[in-house]
């Protein structure tokens, strides 16, 4: 809206008090009203009220839609957040290889607390496994994130999921089939 709107509907307004109100008809095709006080407003100030009141309403609305949207981002960040510290904790984890995105490792702990990556699953060490304690199986993302054994479907379906938006030229494709293939490892 511009200024010129602005104005015009401010100037209407104030219009408006210098203006009768519509005579009211307590007998409307012949029938009484129960209540006329009800159904009418009798000054210019109870309209005045009237919009007021609907005005607030309308604007409370509108901030309780937002309230609402700031938890939900409050809630994302809280997520954001955890998700950042598990990743800071797992890069920090020890290992004696090169880590590739794309694919899953497991993290032990041995008995001096130190947390250690393996390419070994605890089923492939079997009998063998030194004395250690299993705390998960995570795949390296492309981002160099983290995603827990359990959620890997959750993160596939995501993956398909944008890549169906993205567009269809050859070089995106060529490298998202990459990335989707490294990921599936």
């Amino acid at each position: 809206m511009d200024n010129n709107s602005t104005m015009d509907a401010t100037n209407s307004l104030h219009d408006l008090s210098n203006k009768a109100l519509v005579e009211r008809n307590i007998m409307p095709q012949g029938i009484s009203l129960i209540d006329p006080a009800a159904v009418a407003k009798a000054s210019q100030q109870d309209l005045k009220a009237l919009a007021d009141n609907c005005i607030k309403a309308n604007a409370c609305n509108k901030l309780q839609v937002i309230a609402e949207q700031i938890r939900f981002l409050q809630k994302q960040a809280e997520g954001i957040l955890l998700e950042a510290q598990r990743n800071a904790k797992l890069h920090h984890a020890a290992c004696n290889f090169v880590k590739q995105p794309g694919h899953i490792y497991h993290l032990y702990q041995r008995e001096s607390g130190q947390l250690y990556f393996s390419m070994l699953s605890p089923e492939e060490w079997g009998s063998s496994a030194p004395s250690q304690n299993y705390k998960g199986s995570f795949r390296l993302e492309q981002d160099r994130s983290w995603t827990p054994l359990s959620q890997l479907q959750t993160k596939n379906d995501e993956l398909n999921l944008i890549e169906n938006f993205l567009p269809s030229d050859t070089t995106t494709n060529t490298f998202l089939q990459s990335v989707m293939l490294n990921s599936s490892s």
